[in-house]
């Protein structure tokens, strides 16, 4: 029988290297991965720099790019690592120190195992960019690639029979029963598998969902999370049957969820139960402006647990549904988004109104978000103290681009016209007149008598 690589490697390595070729090997193999690391932190900072260059272009060549720059930072080790272990093979078959086929074996499977390397680095993220909507795979990329590469290393080393056998026979006491850490291992293997599959036909039937114009935007959103958690559930419940779990024993988890959200998830619970109301009830959309308790601004998004209200400013409050729900909520564009903003003014009382009005009124037209049906329309409002106060109103129908920009931009236009009609603006004056002030005290007193010399 064939001794397997690895072992033969350990064998060497604990008889003192005593075979030539396998001492030089080993150091081939060593220089090989020094070398594999310098090339790939060249490779980085190289290809750091195009990306960074990138930044902010758009299109389908610089998607492209950005591609073809990733790839090939992962393979610059594997592939580098390689081709120095093709020309340390060539060194020494050249100074007859590998004399035949068999004395190369380490070296080739020091190949094969970065050959792997790159295969299944270049396979996950190949699979990442395909399953983009799924974060999971782009949070943990290494980590799935070095796993998969593991069980193809003791593969190919021939360990794998031997460790599976060891996870076989050991085991874990779990209640009554006892389980295997094969069992185990493949159980997570298997639920990891079909959670990613359902993520990523949820994403894809999500993504159908929201192209889908003739349905309204909160059913779509209902629909996508229902279906997305179904697709979650169904996917752990085969995943535990194909290991060959009981599902009965989740009894007793759903027993302990009750409890939990009896005691302390409640809130939890109504913010998820409020969060479908508001979607399937229809009194909020994205986009709509509304204002609840002291945030106002547009709905940007509406999840299960939380809403996400972006004020004008660009600062964004997240607010529970909950609050969406038992609280007063004015929507500004439920049925109309149409908006009437105002500008307030005083004249002097010796201005003409009627010219005033039709000035305010023409100001207001000079900005292109205020609409012509209904016009703008100026009214006296009332009699101040320091003159008569006028207001111009007008509508807009994107509040969600801001008020004070075009309220400013007709405050302008108005003083503007104003100045060149000689039209006053008048300012707090106070005039003091001070009356019926007694007689100065030194103009009524007399001067005393001079005595005599």
């Amino acid at each position: 029988m064939t001794e397997a690589p690895l072992a033969e490697l350990v064998q060497a390595v604990t008889g003192g290297l005593s075979r030539p070729h396998h001492f030089w090997s080993l150091i081939v193999v060593a220089l090989a991965i020094a070398g594999g690391r310098v090339a790939s932190t060249i490779v980085r900072r190289y290809t750091q720099a195009r990306l960074e260059a990138t930044d902010g272009s758009a299109g389908v060549h610089v998607d492209a790019l950005r591609f073809s720059i990733d790839g090939f930072r992962r393979l610059a080790f594997p592939l580098a690592a390689q081709a120095l272990l093709w020309v340390g093979e060539g060194a020494l078959r050249l100074t007859q120190v590998l004399g035949s086929s068999a004395d190369a074996r380490l070296l080739r499977l020091a190949m094969t195992l970065f050959a792997a390397m790159a295969v299944i680095r270049l396979l996950v993220y190949v699979l990442r960019r395909v399953l983009k909507n799924v974060a999971l795979i782009a949070t943990f990329e290494r980590v799935i690639a070095l796993s998969i590469w593991l069980v193809v290393a003791l593969y190919v080393t021939g360990w794998l029979g031997g460790v599976i056998e060891w996870l076989e026979a050991t085991t874990l006491p779990i209640g009554k029963t006892k389980v295997s850490l094969w069992v185990v291992l493949m159980g997570a293997l298997s639920v990891l598998v079909t959670l990613l599959a359902s993520l990523w036909l949820g994403s894809s039937i999500e993504a159908r969902l929201m192209r889908a114009t003739s349905l309204d935007s909160n059913v779509r959103a209902v629909l996508s999370r229902v279906l997305r958690a179904l697709l979650v559930l169904v996917a752990v419940l085969v995943a535990l049957s194909l290991v060959g779990i009981d599902l009965t024993v989740l009894s007793v988890f759903g027993g302990a969820l009750g409890v939990g959200l009896g005691l302390g998830l409640q809130r939890i619970a109504s913010n998820y139960v409020s969060g479908f109301i508001i979607l399937l009830d229809r009194s909020l959309r994205i986009g709509d402006m509304i204002t609840v308790d002291k945030y106002y601004g547009a709905v940007t998004q509406i999840n299960t647990r939380y809403t996400v209200i972006r004020a004008v400013d660009g600062t964004e409050a997240i607010v529970p549904n909950e609050m969406l729900v038992a609280q007063p909520v004015t929507n500004h564009s439920l049925s109309d988004k149409k908006v009437r903003l105002a500008v307030k003014v005083s004249i002097g009382y010796d201005s003409d109104v009627k010219q005033a009005m039709q000035l305010m009124e023409e100001a207001a037209l000079t900005q292109g978000r205020v609409l012509l049906e209904p016009k703008p329309a100026a009214a006296l409002v009332s009699f101040g103290a320091d003159g008569l106060d006028l207001e111009v109103g007008f509508w807009i129908r994107d509040p969600e681009e801001g008020r004070l920009n075009v309220q400013s931009g007709v405050a302008l236009a108005i003083f503007e016209r104003f100045k060149a009609a000689a039209i006053s603006i008048p300012y707090p004056q106070r005039e003091v007149r001070v009356s019926g002030l007694p007689v100065p005290v030194e103009a009524t007193v007399e001067p005393p008598p001079r005595r005599a010399a």
